[in-house]
């Protein structure tokens, strides 16, 4: 016998339109979806809230005190090293080079023969003329005799006596042309790397070779016009140069450009140093620092405390305050004292020396900045002070190999 029980059931489910199987599922799926979800957004929360419930460590940095100080204000700027007389040197009259007497780098003085030309044509031609000028000379005398006999007319003796000159100017001009063909140092100094060979012809005007006179030299810089009235001739300055550091070099100052450049509003200034070691040379950039006369009070700091930007300079300024009753370690125990914090403050900072750095505005003496570990802060972090090691604060530092 058959059983109809089941019959109607199995009907029922065959009879179910695709579509509402379809959306049973995609129902179940956003469930498990969301489940997975919500669990994770969970587990993200409780590891924000863990993570910034947490004590943040403190920061190990060094720190100095900002000490006032009274400093002697001074001028700086930046020049570039001239010689007193430096040129090529040339030749005045063209010709082929018959003798170099200088080697590259020699020291001479004005005066000393460096070149000369081949002169073997202009030489026989001053023979000629030194031979026209004699017989010229000659018929002058013997004219001069016969006219005080009244032999021969005054005209005739003024003639010769024309002929003669003109014969003697020749010559002189031909040993001036020869003359010329000796190239000699104009002034004492220093020569450079030579231009010419042996054999070689040379125009007139042509470099031979490069001389300077080094000792003494001058350095020319230029100033702002409000430091006009604050520089004199015959004060001293003082030159250093990134290439020799912990050396520097005094010269005075000889000259002041009477005239202001209406370009720039500056004017140029020129000093003259000693060189006999031949240390300074032409072109040379060197920084430039002179005494103003005044004193003045600095509130100084070590040039590492101070954070340069475009937007302005600031300092760490270490602050010691109280803990909070809640405060508490990694390990969850409450802690007790006093910490130090780090606030940012912005500050105006002035003249520079060594490595000091003097503050204008915003620090006064006694507060105490962070001098590193600087990248590390940011406002009310906590710091340790580690002065083990410290970064370098002196006003006249010297090289560990000087």
């Amino acid at each position: 016998m058959t059983d109809h029980t089941d019959t109607p059931r199995k009907g029922f489910l065959r009879r179910q339109p695709p579509n509402v199987l379809m959306g049973t599922v995609l129902f179940g799926a956003v469930l498990l979806f969301g489940a997975v979800f919500a669990i994770k957004a969970m587990i993200a929360k409780g590891t924000n809230d863990f993570f910034d419930n947490m004590p943040q460590p403190a920061v190990a940095v060094t720190a100095s005190t900002a000490k006032g100080e009274r400093w002697r204000e001074n001028g700086e700027a930046v020049g570039t090293f001239v010689a007193v007389n430096g040129t090529d040197v040339t030749a005045e009259a063209g010709g082929v080079i018959r003798e170099i007497l200088f080697q590259p780098g020699q020291r001479v003085k004005a005066g000393t023969v460096l070149v000369r030309l081949n002169t073997a044509n202009e030489e026989a031609t001053l023979r000629a003329l030194e031979a026209s000028a004699k017989q010229a000379v000659q018929q002058r005398d013997r004219w001069r005799e016969l006219g005080k006999q009244k032999l021969v007319s005054l005209a005739e003796v003024e003639e010769r006596a024309t002929q003669a000159a003109t014969t003697l100017a020749q010559v002189e001009a031909q040993r001036a042309v020869i003359a010329l063909k000796t190239v000699r140092a104009p002034f004492d100094g220093v020569l450079g790397i030579r231009k010419i060979n042996l054999g070689q012809y040379v125009a007139p005007g042509d470099p031979l070779v490069n001389l300077q006179a080094l000792d003494p030299i001058l350095l020319d810089f230029t100033l702002p016009q409000q430091r006009l009235a604050q520089v004199a001739e015959g004060s001293v300055v003082r030159a250093t140069l990134d290439g020799m550091p912990g050396k520097a070099f005094d010269g005075t100052i000889v000259a002041i450009e009477p005239q202001i450049d209406p370009q720039t509003r500056n004017f140029k200034v020129q000093a003259r140093f000693s060189n006999e070691d031949l240390a300074l040379r032409p072109g040379m950039f060197a920084r430039i620092a002179f005494d103003l006369g005044s004193d003045r009070s600095v509130v100084v700091i070590p040039q590492t405390a101070i954070t340069f930007n475009p937007y302005g300079n600031a300092v760490f300024v270490i602050e010691e305050v109280k803990r909070g009753p809640d405060e508490k370690d990694a390990k969850g125990q409450p802690l007790t004292g006093n910490k130090l914090l780090v606030r940012q403050r912005f500050v105006k900072t002035g003249a520079t020396r060594g490595d000091l750095i003097a503050v204008t505005e915003g620090l006064k003496p006694g507060e105490r900045v962070v001098t590193s570990g600087l990248l590390k802060l940011r406002n009310d972090a906590e710091v340790t002070v580690n002065n083990k090691v410290q970064p370098a604060a002196d006003a006249a530092p010297k090289p560990g190999n000087s």
